[in-house]
């Protein structure tokens, strides 16, 4: 039996991002509608003991990243936990995690005593009521896991920040002063038409080709890599040590060098996040399916993984909202 996942246009899958809730304390607009309660039962979530045996199998095709996503991911109980059984299991070398970071000062360090070493924090604004009208949320809060992040060690300290046309492409500027003084890296992320609410906000597209002119107009920018599996091309701002990254999946998509999958909370591994292509794995988990069952199903899936989104072509392709993908 094979022991990697290398689909048919060649592309070895070494990256899992798993989601361990749909649930999320805040509504970020491209994300959730407000008043948004539909969320999947508890019963139908994988317990810790189905991850982990799914991360095990994962792990010995070659699976070697894996990054915890929610919606919100602290909001499911002994997180450190999870991911600390996920650190021991062979083959995995990197755990990495993505928050809004409204929980980290009560778990930032028992997660980074678990293992997690890399955090990516979502932050769209620094302006307190902008905030609060794209997430419903309070921006201190925010600022308060920020620091309880840096206390507890993390590095590197990743700033997520859509960008909006018209909303908070103004505050680009001051995110990249933000992340300079308070040593984090920034990315910007063009907005993805995925579910209803990332349809709408697809209405404030903001190609980052131009944000990137835009900005080399102020600083001298030079090519530069990061560790991590994502997909973000960066840049270092000459005489500091910020690194920006640019994640284009409109305007300059990567499909070509996709190297990751998706498993919701319920146990469904999407293949693009662009796509409706999946596999069920809960009803086999709890059907008894042996290992070696398992891994054969997760072959022939990545099998079936798509050449790419087609989030230009058929923008209303996807139905499910970000927070039930996974991030």
């Amino acid at each position: 039996m094979t022991t990697a996942l290398i689909d048919r246009f060649g592309r070895r899958i070494e990256y899992l991002r798993l989601s361990v809730t749909d649930k999320c304390d805040l509504r970020c607009v491209y994300c959730l509608p407000r008043g948004f309660k539909a969320f999947e039962e508890p019963e139908h979530w994988l317990s810790f003991d189905e991850i982990e045996r799914v991360l095990r199998v994962f792990g010995a095709l070659g699976v070697a990243r894996v990054r915890i996503t929610g919606g919100e991911p602290l909001l499911r109980k002994n997180l450190a936990g999870l991911a600390a059984r996920i650190k021991r299991l062979p083959g995995i070398k990197d755990l990495s995690l993505s928050t809004n970071a409204t929980q980290l000062p009560k778990q930032a360090l028992a997660l980074r005593e678990a293992g997690v070493t890399r955090i990516n924090v979502s932050l769209d604004s620094l302006q307190a009521e902008r905030f609060h009208e794209l997430t419903g949320g309070r921006l201190d809060q925010v600022l308060t896991g920020l620091e309880a992040a840096r206390q507890a060690g993390f590095d590197p300290i990743r700033i997520n920040m859509v960008a909006l046309r018209g909303v908070n492409e103004d505050e680009i500027a001051d995110m990249v002063e933000f992340c300079i003084e308070h040593d984090f890296t920034l990315r910007l992320i063009e907005t993805m038409p995925v579910g209803s609410t990332g349809r709408a906000a697809a209405d404030h597209y903001l190609d980052l080709q131009k944000v990137r002119e835009r900005l080399a107009q102020h600083y001298e920018l030079i090519p530069s890599v990061m560790p991590g599996g994502g997909p973000a091309r960066y840049v270092r701002v000459a005489g500091t040590n910020l690194r920006i990254g640019f994640i284009t999946p409109i305007s300059q998509h990567f499909c070509e060098t996709c190297n990751r999958v998706r498993l919701s909370v319920d146990g469904t591994l999407y293949l693009c996040l662009g796509q409706e292509d999946k596999l069920e794995l809960r009803p086999l988990l709890r059907a008894g399916v042996g290992d070696d069952e398992l891994k054969q199903a997760l072959v022939d899936a990545i099998a079936r993984k798509p050449e790419r989104h087609e989030f230009l072509e058929k923008p209303a392709q996807v139905l499910r909202f970000m927070s039930m993908t996974g991030g």
